[in-house]
């Protein structure tokens, strides 16, 4: 259920929803629910790309420790080549939404889309910097994510995984060029698709 909403209004038992990892080449999205007490505020919370790494370590911990939920949930990479990465993401944001061990009156969604979800929900666009809730979400699901690929770094070395987090840059791009797709890497995403074209064509050639 959608609402159109001034979310400014409400204050109590609101979830925060917020995703990481739409872009990157490989690895799962992940999302994050947060519902914060209001009597127990958190200083500093800010749309997580605009934090430093050692600030988004400590607040991590805090908002863990004082909201009165949080969940943190993904979308494999199976799921988003066979869904899509948008569809993904609304499953990862359901899942996280639904994994909260308390049931919110509202959700509040970063972004101009919601998932489909048993409470009410509205989007904001920009949320993340606007909606300390949506601010406290982005920062679990950062911190989650890129804690796993450097997890994924030492696994599948060469990539630098840890550096990039998965996005296409050309350390990225050029590491897939001489190395070709790992496991973690999204099939459906173009970079990665065009390698492996070839590699279709080719078995379809030697069966005839």
């Amino acid at each position: 259920m959608q609402l159109g909403l001034d979310f400014t209004l409400v204050e109590e038992l609101v979830a925060g929803v917020d995703e990481v990892g739409r872009g990157p080449l490989c690895g799962a999205v992940v999302t994050a629910a947060v519902i914060l007490d209001p009597a127990r505020p958190i200083l500093g919370l800010n749309d997580s790309k605009k934090l430093t790494e050692l600030r988004r370590e400590v607040l991590f911990d805090e908002i863990r420790e004082k909201a009165l939920a949080w969940c943190i949930a993904r979308a494999e990479v199976e799921e988003i080549d066979r869904l899509n990465i948008l569809h993904a993401t609304m499953l990862a944001m359901q899942r996280a939404v639904e994994g909260l061990s308390v049931t919110p009156r509202l959700a509040l969604i970063d972004g101009n889309r919601c998932p489909k979800l048993a409470v009410p929900s509205a989007p904001v666009i920009k949320g993340d910097g606007r909606v300390p809730a949506i601010a406290a979400a982005s920062i679990l699901a950062k911190v989650s994510r890129d804690r796993e690929m450097v997890e994924m770094d030492r696994l599948y070395p060469g990539y630098g995984i840890a550096g990039h987090k998965g996005y296409p840059t050309p350390v990225h791009l050029d590491a897939l060029q001489r190395l070709g797709p790992t496991p973690i890497h999204r099939r459906s995403f173009a970079p990665v698709r065009a390698l492996l074209e070839p590699v279709a064509a080719d078995c379809i050639v030697a069966t005839i």
